[in-house]
Formats: C-alpha cells, structure tokens, sequence
C-alpha cells in the first residue's frame, strides 16, 4: 500500500467521525436531560501583546537587523500580537477551533494571519484525531500558548523549526492519546504534515513529514516529564529529519514559592537554508545543512496575591544554536533575563520587562547575524 493511500485512510477515518457528529450536536437535547450543557457551545478568547523595544547595539535596529550606513530605529513601540479566537464545541467528543493574529496586517499578510483552523474528535483518552492547520507536538513549546510562556517569546530554535516544517503553525493531521504504563503516565503524538508552513494553498511537493511525539510522567510529586521527539520525510526527494528531547519540572519550594525548570535540545535538516540557496552556492547533499540547539529556562515564582497582583516571577532563558552547523557556523547564544508582575489569574494581566541579549561567533554587517542587546517592556492582556 503506497504512503499516499495511507494518508487518504487516515483523513477518511478523521472526517467520517467528524461529520457524523456534527449531524447529532445539531439535534437538540431532550427537555428531561441530565445534562446542563447544550451544543454547540462557543467559548471566545482574546490576547493583546503591546511592547516597547530599544536597542542598545551599534547600527542595530529594533529588528535586530545591523544597518552599516544611513538613520538606525532603535527605539519603537510594536503591537506583537492581537489574536481573537473562537472554540466551538460541537458536541462532547467534537470541538472546530479558529485562531487569528490580526497583528500581521502590519506587514505582508501573505502566509500570515490565519493561525489556528482545526477540528478535534476525542473518542476517550487514549485516542483523538485533529486535521486542519495546528500546531503539531514536537517539543514543549508547542504545547504552550505564547501568552502564559516564561519569557518574552518562544526561543530561537522553535522558529527555525517551524520554517522547516516541524513546529509552529502547520497543515496536517494528528492522532494522540495518553494511558498509564504501571504507574508512569506517558501520552503520544503522532502527525503527518505538508511541512511548508501555514495558509498555503496546497503542498509544495508530493513529500510529507512524519513527526512523533512520546512523554513520559517520571515524577508527579515534581512533575518531571521527559518527552522524545523525531520525524523523518522528504522535501522534493531529498530525505530529511529531525530528532529532540526535553525536560520539564515543576518544584514547590514553600506555599508561595515554586520553581519551574525547562531543557529542550533539538537537531535536524534545515532544509530550508538548503532550497533557498541557488545551486551553485550549496553542496550536492541535504545533509550538509543541519541546525541544532538548546536551551535552559528556570523560572522562580512568588505568590504575591496582593489587592490585584497575583504573582512575582523572575526567569532568563539561556538558548545556544546554530542553524547550519555543519557546513557554516556561526552560533548563536541568547540570554533573556525577565522579570514578569501577573495580575488576575492564569495570566489575565502580565508586564514583563528585561532584555534579549544576542552574541554571535560571527557578526555580519548588513543582517540579522549581528550580536544585539535589546531592552524590551512587555504589556499583556488576555481573555
């Protein structure tokens, strides 16, 4: 059976289900029923991330770009992001999810803006299959909102990831599940992907990805989790990979401290430096081009509870990559010191305020490879 038909039987089994239970959360509940909710039930969501930046690098602009002559913005305010979201439960098993960033109509908005647009079906636990564009589990970060992060932003590597088709927003379909092995709790993710990125038209080739994801619960007093991460597939013929680990913790020190502790390391083909070079500018093998990372990210909190602050939290983030190691490199080392006042709960409220520190083996004028610091404020309102 050829890998195409495959991926047809997987998108039948998810779309029958789907619709078939759409067609019985459109019948209305009888008048003697047990339960209180009635479908379908929508739940909006809302984020509002507004900052100001000013860069203290020389000839560096707030973009992190280096400009060797003419007039440098190094200071500016930004909208990062203004999301409005739309949950809609279509009935216990069946949920259809929209996602938009209405902050990228500031610039092109070709590729952009549409975020989120999937439906789920949950037959229980261990079994549950999305299709549409989602993000695929393929690390931590991916199963975090950018608004309840420790730090500013997701880290470097989970960028130049998702530009390779593995992480951030992405057009597939997915099967998870999680079940008790003895008394370990260990949930799975399993994806097949376009791996071309967000809102396009259709696959870029005949090649998809194949991306997997395994936690495991070592530890429920802390919450240590180990999770392990690979995908393989092809890119106009070309065989390509990626590979990750992680470790995640979560202490509670005293009733109003607690101290959180994340380490992921990631590696795989850039195959996006790859296509983007002219022939003559690369090597023969794909494999020649690999990225790689890691990072460190503690974060201390205190329960402040005070009239309407909640909470006091002190991270920095220390990230290492390189996104062509092998044939070019150039490392890049990141330090993101922050302090974060939360007000409300779940991070209804938040500012944060500290600094991207960027230091490169390697500067290069005229680009973004130029080592930087920028001193960032960060205000946060969400729903």
């Amino acid at each position: 059976m050829s890998k195409n038909l495959h991926v047809i039987l997987f998108f039948v089994l998810f779309i029958m289900p789907l619709f078939v239970n759409a067609q019985t959360a459109n019948t209305p509940a009888p008048a003697d029923s047990e339960s209180s909710v009635r479908y379908p039930h929508f739940q909006f969501k809302g984020l509002l991330q507004a900052r100001y930046l000013e860069s203290f690098g020389d000839n560096v602009d707030v973009l992190g770009v280096h400009h060797s002559t003419g007039e440098v913005t190094q200071s500016s305010f930004d909208i990062k992001r203004m999301r409005v979201g739309l949950n809609t439960k279509l009935s216990e098993a069946t949920e259809v999810v929209i996602l938009v960033n209405l902050a990228d109509f500031k610039s092109d908005p070709k590729g952009k803006v549409l975020e989120n647009a999937y439906g789920k079906y949950t037959f229980n636990r261990y079994l549950a299959l999305t299709g549409g564009q989602f993000r695929p589990a393929f690390g931590i970060e991916e199963l975090v909102p950018v608004d309840i992060i420790k730090s500013f932003d997701f880290s470097n590597q989970y960028y130049e990831f998702g530009k390779n088709g593995w992480t951030s927003f992405q057009i597939g379909a997915s099967a998870s599940g999680s079940v008790d092995l003895g008394k370990i709790p260990f949930s799975y993710a399993v994806s097949v992907l376009n791996g071309n990125g967000r809102n396009q038209e259709m696959d870029n080739d005949n090649g998809k990805q194949y991306a997997t994801r395994l936690v495991f619960g070592l530890s429920k007093l802390h919450k240590i989790d180990l999770g392990l991460n690979g995908g393989i597939g092809k890119r106009s013929n070309q065989k390509v990979f990626a590979v990750g680990v992680d470790i995640t913790s979560d202490f509670k020190l005293t009733d109003k401290f607690t101290f959180d502790l994340q380490i992921e390391y990631k590696q795989g083909t850039n195959q996006n430096l790859y296509f983007t070079l002219p022939p003559e500018g690369r090597t023969s093998k794909i494999d020649d081009y690999q990225m790689r990372g890691i990072y460190f990210l503690p974060n201390l909190r205190y329960l402040v509870d005070y009239k309407k602050l909640t909470s006091l939290e002190l991270s920095c983030r220390f990230e290492s990559f390189d996104n062509n190691f092998k044939t070019n490199p150039n490392l890049r080392r990141t330090y993101t010191p922050m302090i974060s006042l939360e007000f409300g709960k779940a991070y209804t409220g938040r500012i944060e305020m500290g600094f991207e520190i960027d230091k490169y083996d390697k500067d290069i004028p005229d680009t973004s490879y130029y080592s930087d610091n920028l001193f960032l404020i960060q205000f946060q309102l969400r729903l």
